[in-house]
């Protein structure tokens, strides 16, 4: 064997139990009470501590152009700082370009990625701006290439008419893809943005009083509608809002296939941070709502209604945010939150709010099965050795200095967790140590996820 690693609990997606798990060639070889009769080329002791299977975000934008300027995490700066938080693959959300395949849009970023760099595995969401009837049809190729998943906008000025979001959504079923929506009224949006301009209201705030609760809640009902007139299952990103889970939870209890994903941002902060000094710095979309939302996305995680937390990762620097110091319009929406969602889920289920085995559905089993990350997910045999070492004991406070991204702030500064990952495995290789990231820029691959008919 390659890597034994002893004494440690094993948290799947339903329970935990002493085991010891060996690593042969990437991938786990076994999972036993006592293998202590393996020899392996190195041994890790992990008594008192978890070994949890690697987590992914399902949700985030690297080298990501918006708002005239680019994302300050690119490929590698990005994979590098999931590495360092316990997540072992990335999934990248990358838009279309005018005239160009959906097979075309995968090469390319793809592309780009590898030269780039990735310190663990990438798959990749492609949005879809320019839905031309042979170009929407080209998700079959794209399909087939291992891209599962389409997104489309309901908001922004590339956002699609409801026309456009049916046929995407036809075309998906047809071919076995996900369809994944930012939901958020254009209209509404816009509407509300013009009267707060007109009567000089440009502060960090606006851009919460400009997208509340009701603009959100309005779009996520209107996608639930026509997914369940197709009959197609649809993934809602970044959920936010009180209204949207009822949505949400009425839809699953009729019994569509309707996936919700939620982010750490909107499960700790309120929109109380806008009033902040720094609020601009919180600035993202959807934006952080009111505590009665923050309190129906923890209920209905507990109650199985959310199926994934991703971090919508789309760090701006410090000087970029600050272009909207004084108009909220010229902020660029988006925050870091890569190295920091696994950490704080687990140290949520560390101090009992959920469980260890569900914070690894909602950060691993949940997005590889949705997503058809085959290899992914769960600690079992034939696997992938994607591999977390979790000390629930040690203390951590999280300071920017201490991340490893490009990033030159968090959000997330001072926030104290209890229990920390101490080590990364992907594929077996260790990629993060102790605070120290020891992988390197040619190690991470691009999965080919499977469709939903396969």
């Amino acid at each position: 064997m390659d890597l034994l690693i002893k004494n440690g609990t094993v948290v799947t997606e339903k329970e935990m139990f002493k085991a010891d798990v060996a690593v042969k060639d990437g991938k786990i070889a076994m999972i036993g009470s006592d293998l202590s009769d393996i020899v392996a080329d190195k041994v890790v002791d992990a008594t008192g501590k978890l070994v949890l299977p690697g987590a992914i975000d399902a949700h985030t934008h690297l080298a990501f152009p918006f708002g005239g300027t680019t994302s300050s995490d690119d490929y590698f700066a990005g994979t590098r700082a999931a590495a360092c938080g316990g997540t072992t693959t990335v999934f990248d959300y990358t838009n279309q370009d005018f005239g160009e395949t959906l097979l075309e849009t995968a090469k390319r970023r793809e592309a780009q990625a590898m030269k780039e760099g990735l310190a663990v595995d990438l798959g990749l969401h492609i949005g879809i701006k320019d839905p031309k009837p042979e170009l929407l049809e080209s998700m079959k190729e794209a399909v087939d290439y291992g891209v599962s998943s389409f997104k489309v906008f309901m908001v922004y000025d590339f956002g699609v008419k409801d026309g456009v979001f049916y046929k995407v959504l036809e075309t998906a079923k047809k071919y076995g893809a996900l369809v994944a929506v930012h939901a958020e009224n254009n209209e509404m949006v816009l509407t509300l943005t013009e009267k707060y301009v007109s009567e000089g209201k440009l502060s960090p705030w606006y851009h919460y009083a400009s997208r509340p609760e009701f603009v959100e809640e309005e779009a996520d009902r209107r996608a639930i509608d026509w997914a369940r007139a197709l009959k197609a299952p649809l993934y809602i990103v970044h959920l936010a809002n009180e209204g949207g889970v009822r949505a949400v939870t009425e839809a699953k209890d009729e019994g569509l296939e309707i996936y919700a994903e939620t982010c750490p941002q909107y499960l700790y902060f309120t929109d109380e941070v806008f009033k902040r000094p720094d609020g601009r710095n919180f600035v993202c979309s959807p934006p952080m709502k009111g505590q009665a939302s923050q309190d129906a996305l923890w209920a209905a995680i507990k109650r199985g209604d959310i199926d994934t937390v991703a971090t919508d990762h789309c760090p701006f620097q410090q000087a970029e945010k600050d272009w909207g110091k004084d108009d909220f319009r010229k902020i660029p929406n988006g925050c870091a939150g890569i190295e920091n969602m696994y950490p704080y889920m687990l140290s949520n289920a560390n101090q009992g709010i959920i469980s260890f085995p569900k914070a690894v559905e909602l950060c691993s089993f949940n997005p590889a099965k949705i997503f058809g990350c085959t290899d992914k997910g769960s600690l079992a045999i034939g696997k992938d050795a994607d591999i977390v070492i979790y000390d629930p004991q040690k203390k951590f406070t999280v300071h920017n200095e201490n991340m490893h991204s490009d990033s030159d702030h968090t959000i997330w500064e001072g926030l104290e967790l209890t229990g920390y990952p101490v080590q990364t495995y992907s594929r077996g290789r260790l990629v993060y140590d102790n605070g120290e990231f020891v992988g390197d820029s040619k190690w991470g691959k691009f999965i080919k996820c499977a469709s939903r008919k396969h």
